[in-house]
């Protein structure tokens, strides 16, 4: 409070019934914030740096959400500067608060610049820029050919600003019969990015049935989107992504002029072509009307000429054909043709019997070589088949009695074997009732029903008494059958078996 009472006692130093001239007020107030805030440091984002000046003086803004304060960094004081000075990033200045005289307007006068990072603008527009690349929306495979000329423009502007006025006016002096249909749309502000896709897609629609009272008019074959410079905050509407979709998904290709050469928005990135300003985008769209005239006029040259050359080669042709014995006497030229037709005809007869001959003459000579042949070989061939017919008919013979031979000893063999014949001999097989040979008297309980087959037939018997005693080893020795028996045992284990 000191420093403001000492600005206000020099204010009343002024003489009674005086004013004040503006540059007295001016001083007066620089004075003041000189004195009470001396040297500060302000922390903030970078906006409205538009790069060095002829001199090399650096202008820039800090701003935060609700304010902005100028800022000049003298060029002498630029050279130790580090940190990198660009629209976006997030600075800390330290210098001297004043005024400027000339436009009284309070400003940082910097001493040194640092780096904080990226201003919260600048992360949203990198942010929202790397996500839509992302998806494919800024791809150059999808960008397409402006038209050389064309008829029919369509503009997403602010109607009553200058820049829509410099525009036509490029337009119109470059090419008078430009058809020009202007979309209004705010271009700063609330609201402004929703108006400015919506123009967009409504240019879309000119000329088609679902464009309603724009079906009438012709199609536009380029929609240009423009506005003048300005800082970031005012050029922001641009960046919001409903106007990028708006511009990638148009079917008329887009031309973005919006700000000056620096400045750069999304829709830049989205569109077909940017323009640096909105003169550069009517520029970029029209030739000069004369330059159009300049190439018809050289073309036209350029045909004229081809043609006075064909013109005159077809004139020497003529003359050089007139000139000719050939169409001089044409029924000459006939009888050419005809000796010539005839020539080929008589050639052509004669190569053909020529070739007839030559057939003829080659069937002959093969059937003699195949009548030799057939006399020479026929007798040696059907002696070698007699031959062969009887080595097979006695071989044929002698392993068919072979084989007779063995299917009898075969035969031999097998009823030698059989159990049936054990049978014939007086030997006999008792079966169980489960048809299993009786080997034990174990197996034979009072009451079993038992089968004994005979070589002529079978008896049937029922068990009554139990198992007989078991034998000391020197009485089954004696009780043993004869050999023979046993042999007749194994004969019915074998009969068991063929049941």
């Amino acid at each position: 409070m000191v420093g403001m009472g000492n600005c206000y006692n020099r204010c009343m130093l002024k003489e009674s019934g005086k004013p004040f001239t503006v540059s007295e007020i001016s001083a007066l107030v620089r004075n003041c914030l000189e004195e009470r805030f001396g040297t500060v440091e302000v922390e903030g984002e970078v906006t409205d740096f538009r790069g060095a000046s002829a001199a090399g003086h650096l202008y820039f803004s800090l701003k935060d959400a609700q304010s902005r304060i100028g800022v000049v960094l003298f060029a002498g004081r630029a050279v130790f500067v580090r940190a990198k000075i660009d629209n976006g990033k997030k600075v800390r200045v330290t210098g001297k608060l004043t005024a400027y005289g000339g436009t009284s307007r309070y400003q940082i006068v910097a001493a040194n610049v640092v780096d904080v990072g990226v201003g919260d603008l600048a992360a949203q527009f990198e942010e929202l820029k790397r996500r839509l690349s992302a998806e494919g929306l800024f791809d150059e495979s999808r960008k397409r050919p402006l038209p050389m000329l064309p008829r029919h423009i369509g503009v997403v502007t602010s109607p009553t600003g200058s820049v829509i006025r410099d525009f036509v006016n490029v337009l119109t002096r470059r090419y008078p019969n430009i058809d020009i249909l202007v979309a209004p749309a705010r271009v700063q502000g609330a609201g402004a990015a929703e108006e400015i896709a919506n123009g967009v897609r409504e240019l879309n629609l000119v000329g088609k049935p679902e464009g309603g009272v724009l079906a009438s008019l012709p199609p536009r074959e380029v929609i240009v989107m423009m506005r003048g410079g300005g800082s970031v905050e005012e050029l922001w509407c641009f960046n919001e992504e409903v106007v990028a979709r708006a511009v990638a998904e148009s079917g008329v290709p887009v031309i973005s002029g919006v700000g000056h050469q620096t400045d750069f928005t999304i829709c830049d990135f989205a569109a077909d072509l940017r323009a640096p300003t909105p003169s550069a985008a009517a520029e970029l769209l029209v030739r000069p009307k004369a330059d159009f005239m300049n190439t018809l006029s050289s073309h036209a040259a350029d045909m004229e000429g081809l043609l006075a050359a064909r013109l005159e080669q077809g004139r020497s042709r003529l003359a050089a054909a007139r000139s000719n014995r050939v169409f001089a006497e044409p029924r000459h030229l006939l009888e050419n043709f005809m000796q010539r037709i005839d020539g080929l005809a008589r050639a052509m007869d004669t190569a053909a019997g020529n070739a007839l001959r030559g057939a003829r003459e080659r069937v002959t000579a093969a059937d003699s070589a195949i009548s030799v042949r057939k006399a020479r070989f026929m007798p040696e061939m059907r002696s070698r088949l007699t031959n062969a017919e009887s080595r097979m008919a006695h071989a044929a013979a002698a392993c068919l009695e072979r084989r007779r031979a063995s299917l009898g000893a075969a035969s031999r063999s097998l009823s030698a074997l059989s159990p049936l014949a054990v049978l014939e001999r007086g030997y006999s097989i008792t079966l169980l009732e489960n048809g299993k040979a009786l080997r034990e008297p174990a197996q034979a309980a009072p009451g079993t029903r038992l089968t004994t087959r005979l070589a002529n037939g079978e008896v049937r018997s029922v068990v009554e008494g139990g198992a007989a005693p078991q034998l000391s080893p020197q009485t089954a020795q004696q009780a043993a059958p004869h050999p023979r028996r046993r042999h007749s045992d194994n004969a019915t284990e074998e009969l068991a078996l063929w049941q």
